[in-house]
């Protein structure tokens, strides 16, 4: 297991923008009928979903989210020097979805910007990939954009995943700043890379055939339950255990909103009381990598107090990829959610 201490770097400011279009479980009942709704919504804890219109893309919201932490912080857009964008629904097949939003946000030519291809995992890997260049290089300023319209690759009639997701983007900033640290561990299994898969699309399945179902998100539910309740708290009870990290010292635990019923259970494992677990599925759905940063903003993004919170965040899913990490911020770094239908109509 990858693990290590980053120093001399903070997370300044949180964003998070979700569309202005809801979505209702129990709208489905016509296609799924009352019973089979009713059973998702009582296992997976989803009652309702923001989802993009057909015009709006991942970096879309994440362009929002990105306005409005740059705002808030007084952030010149030449003054980044660096733009990681994560997301597994990109504007385009090339270019990488960074250069769109580095022209988009201003940002100077000088800027690294680059894409990453994760998902649950993202958030974790992101934080880790942004204060590791910060703490290694000569940079002081990163911009970490994750984002994913996963609607967009999601058969509606397919009863396992219809009502599953969740779209948003998020932005995060981080800073090189003196005495501040995180710690992190990071995992991968590839061998169930076939667990969490969009088989067609690209070069190892090129057929251009379309509405064929190798284009639709495939899950093999049972084993990402298993994944999700052994792998996970394995890790994490050896990270903790590596950095002789209590329970008690970490205020609220962060996971991944893959369902309730697997916070649930993962929590049970960990001997952590649900008290202490965010939850934002109920309201926002599974969404994707940007889920620990939306859940964050959901849960702090009103809170003004400038009281710093000891969190443990951890994400795990599609790959199959987990990670964990653990630090202090200040309560007031999360902005409040902003609603948006905007897009780029240049795009």
């Amino acid at each position: 297991m990858a693990t290590g201490i980053l120093r001399d770097v903070e997370i300044k400011v949180i964003a998070c923008a979700v569309p202005d279009n809801i979505k209702k479980s129990k709208d489905y009942t016509e296609v799924f009928g009352e019973e089979s709704v009713q059973k998702f919504i009582n296992m997976t804890g989803i009652k309702t979903r923001h989802v993009a219109l057909d015009e709006q893309c991942a970096s879309d919201l994440c362009y929002v989210a990105a306005k409005s932490l740059m705002e808030k912080l007084n952030w010149e857009p030449s003054s980044i020097d660096a733009l990681i964008m994560i997301t597994q629904t990109p504007d385009y097949a090339v270019p990488a979805t960074a250069c769109v939003l580095q022209h988009r946000l201003g940002l100077s030519e000088d800027c690294i910007a680059f894409d990453i291809n994760l998902g649950c995992s993202a958030y974790v890997y992101g934080v880790w990939q942004a204060a590791t260049i910060i703490s290694t290089q000569d940079l002081n300023r990163v911009l970490l954009l994750v984002g994913d319209t996963s609607n967009f690759g999601i058969n509606p009639y397919d009863s396992a995943t219809a009502m599953v997701f969740g779209d948003g983007g998020t932005a995060t900033a981080l800073e090189k700043t003196k005495g501040k640290e995180l710690k992190y561990f990071l995992k991968t299994n590839g061998n169930k890379f076939k667990s969490i898969i969009v088989p067609a699309g690209h070069a190892r399945s090129r057929s251009r055939i379309n509405n064929a179902p190798d284009y639709d998100l495939s899950m093999d539910g049972s084993e990402i339950f298993t994944f999700a309740i052994t792998d996970v708290p394995r890790s994490i009870k050896s990270f903790m255990k590596q950095y002789d990290i209590g329970v008690n010292d970490v205020d609220m635990y962060v996971f991944h909103q893959a369902n309730l019923f697997i916070l649930k259970h993962v929590s049970k494992k960990l001997g952590i009381p649900m008290e202490k677990v965010a939850v934002s599925i109920d309201r926002y759905g599974n969404t994707s990598g940007e889920s620990i940063p939306l859940t964050l903003v959901d849960a702090l993004g009103e809170d003004k107090s400038s009281e710093t919170i000891r969190l443990f965040l951890c994400g795990f899913g599609v790959g199959l990829s987990w990670g964990g990490i653990y630090l202090e911020l200040d309560k007031s770094v999360c902005l409040p959610m902003i609603y948006t239908n905007d897009y780029f109509k240049e795009g």
